[in-house]
């Protein structure tokens, strides 16, 4: 059968066309950019890729199943609507399946990012075989996916895993709109905010910052201080022992709560975990149950870049 995918981040949004019999995925086209615009004006953009997609390979919208919306949260994923996401500024109130399904005539579901991750790892990446599994998003923004007793759980009202919101410090980076947050020190946006915080102090100093070729702390991402730690940058690989730090803190309460087999982090994860590792566990060492900590494995996410393309056609399949 084939699917399409809508997966909508607050950095980028994808559209992707696949075909599964239920045991493998195969992917046929994706096409991405940059998001930007009102909701309309981002949805309409990605029905219109994904009839172009449809017309290249020569199908059409009657020979798909459904479509797949993976977004983060707050949203309703029964009810089809996304409720103002912090990384998606003026999506308040947006009915999006019901918006798709008028617009390509075909079934659509939506379900958080984190939760369509979850999924997609835990049948076909770092999770298989697992009952419990935590999959943590750890890229614009940090939410969690929770696989328990072999099901997805979402909570009363698909607020389950918002794990971004609880608070490590009384002062720190903001994430989910909270000053100290668990997203604020582990998330691409809080480790950009960490970052310009750092580079401001060295070049007050008189010091050149490597992660800041231009001179202007604005411009700082986390992907330059990732690779700039890869360089081996003292002060890139001082701030992102920190995170590590705190990451650790925050997977420990995480693990004395929820008692999982494996948490599998993506993205910033995947790629910069090398950096992270080493506060992590001397954190979790201080922070975890013993009991709960050595039967738990701390991964990095298997499908890689391909899993919010997994997650998006994971949903379309359910």
């Amino acid at each position: 059968m084939y699917y399409i995918g809508f997966d909508i981040g607050g950095t980028k949004c994808v559209s992707i066309l696949a075909k599964s019999n239920g045991e493998k995925i195969e992917f046929l086209d994706r096409a991405e950019f940059a998001t930007g615009g009102t909701w309309q004006e981002v949805v309409d953009q990605l029905c219109t890729g994904s009839l172009k997609q449809l017309k290249a390979v020569g199908l059409t919208t009657k020979d798909i199943a459904a479509c797949g919306i993976s977004c983060g949260g707050p949203l309703d994923s029964k009810a089809g609507i996304i409720y103002s996401p912090p990384n998606l500024p003026g999506w308040d109130e947006v009915p999006i399946t019901e918006y798709v399904s008028q617009k390509l005539k075909i079934p659509s579901k939506l379900n958080n990012d984190a939760d369509a991750c979850a999924v997609a790892e835990w049948k076909y990446g770092a999770g298989c075989g697992t009952q419990n599994m935590i999959f943590l998003t750890f890229g614009t923004g940090l939410g969690a996916g929770l696989i328990l007793n072999g099901k997805l759980y979402s909570g009363t009202n698909n607020m389950a895993g918002e794990v971004g919101h609880i608070r490590l410090e009384k002062k720190g980076p903001i994430g989910y709109n909270k000053a100290g947050s668990f997203e604020g020190f582990c998330s691409g946006g809080g480790i950009a905010q960490i970052g310009r915080a750092k580079a401001n102090e060295l070049l007050k100093a008189g010091k050149t910052v490597s992660f800041c070729p231009d001179g202007n702390p604005n411009n700082i991402t986390a992907k330059a201080i990732a690779a700039a730690a890869d360089a081996g940058d003292a002060a890139a690989l001082g701030l992102l022992y920190g995170v590590g730090a705190r990451f650790g803190r925050g997977l420990a309460v995480l693990i004395d709560i929820l008692n999982p087999e494996v948490i599998v982090a993506g993205s910033i994860f995947v790629r910069a975990g090398k950096h992270l590792g080493k506060a992590m566990y001397a954190e979790l060492k201080k922070e975890a149950l013993p009991r709960s900590l050595p039967v738990c494995r701390i991964v990095p996410a298997r499908l890689g870049d391909k899993i919010g393309d997994y997650g998006a056609i994971v949903m379309a399949m359910q």
